[in-house]
């Protein structure tokens, strides 16, 4: 390791004093219900305490036992995940429900190994559940974690490498607070996501700072290390917004791509973004309409959604149909315009219909 066992002693005394003065008062830390523990933790996912915070709350109270979410249909809990992202994350959370309270018998595993092994919960969440809901000695490592431990210690070896996160994971288990791990774990968490943050890192205001590597070799922003640069790929939708009087066509998106289990419109993806003449050129809009009368009433400016690995463009169609149509199959339904609220839709399609209320709902 890249520092001296004073170091180390010195970096768990000054964290702890930090928390003791400076820890956050959240909902799910003064109690050790597993499974409110384990709700939060998977809400919080690659998602911020402040976006993620009212869903807690929403859920909880909508789901107060694992017994309620287990019970909840489907749509229900994908519409009230909506806006968060990440939507495998809501589908784990309702399968594990299932499991816990239909196999389990409502108890939830009390090991890392039985945590570890629910669908959707890696290393990181099991060790946070098993420390904070019954006092495990299993150290927590995410994003807070590897940047904390990089600059104190002056770490540069990536840490999306095989390398870097065994090193990683060794040094957090040698720091671990044995006798109190929910405390230490909860303490770095906050420390990274409060203080040592990745742009406004609290430097001069930090009783870190006099053993901090970083901060004496003037490279806090230069650490942690990462060798892979994220590649993002654009995609263009266009969304076929097919009305039928008073009704609006909804399909429902299956397995093996984004947003699977929420509702959009009629899709044809392209390589670039069509104009309406090319559009109807396509194979898919030949499939869809191939026996209807399509009147195009407007076609949207574009809207963007950023995905981790994708960027998405999407435009929209609005266009009147005869009640000729035919879906192409049975994961179209039709839905009443003024009940769309009841379905769970990907943030860029609600973003075009609450930029288009009026026009789409007159």
């Amino acid at each position: 390791m890249p520092n001296t066992t004073h170091n180390k002693a010195a970096f768990i005394k000054d964290l702890l004093v930090w928390f003791a003065q400076s820890h956050r008062p959240l909902p799910w830390k003064d109690t050790q219900d597993a499974y409110i523990i384990w709700l939060s933790e998977i809400i919080l996912q690659q998602t911020r305490v402040e976006q993620g915070l009212p869903y807690f709350e929403r859920f909880r109270a909508n789901y107060p036992t694992v017994k309620h979410l287990a019970d909840a249909p489907e749509d229900e809990v994908m519409r009230m995940w909506e806006g968060l992202g990440y939507y495998s994350r809501a589908r784990n959370l309702h399968a594990t429900a299932k499991l816990i309270a239909y196999e389990l018998n409502g108890e939830f595993p009390d090991t890392f190994e039985n945590i570890r092994a629910l669908k959707g919960v890696g290393d990181y969440t099991a060790a946070a559940i098993a420390s904070f809901a019954y006092d495990l000695p299993h150290a927590v490592v995410d994003g807070n974690v590897y940047r904390v431990l990089s600059r104190y210690f002056g770490i540069a070896t990536p840490i999306d490498t095989t390398a870097g996160k065994k090193q990683f994971r060794a040094l957090a288990d040698e720091l671990l607070h044995s006798k109190d791990p929910a405390t230490y774990n909860q303490a770095i968490m906050d420390f990274g996501a409060t203080h040592c943050k990745p742009k406004q890192a609290l430097c001069k205001t930090c009783l870190m700072q006099k053993n901090c590597a970083a901060f004496a070799k003037k490279k806090v922003y230069d650490l942690p290390v990462k060798s892979k640069k994220l590649k993002k790929i654009t995609r263009y939708f266009h969304y076929l917004v097919i009305n039928e009087g008073q009704d609006v066509w909804l399909k429902k998106r299956g397995p093996g791509d984004i947003w699977q289990n929420l509702y959009d419109f009629g899709l044809i993806e392209a390589p670039a973004t069509l104009t309406t003449d090319e559009l109807q050129k396509t194979e898919g809009w030949s499939a869809l309409f191939k026996n209807t009368n399509v009147d195009i009433k407007s076609i949207s400016r574009p809207f963007l959604q950023t995905l981790t690995h994708r960027k998405i463009v999407a435009v929209f169609i609005e266009m009147n149909i005869q009640k000729s149509f035919q879906p192409p199959d049975a994961s179209y339904i039709k839905a009443s315009r003024n009940q769309l609220d009841q379905y769970a839709f990907p943030r860029i399609l609600n973003d075009y219909l609450n930029d288009n209320t009026l026009e789409l709902f007159s």
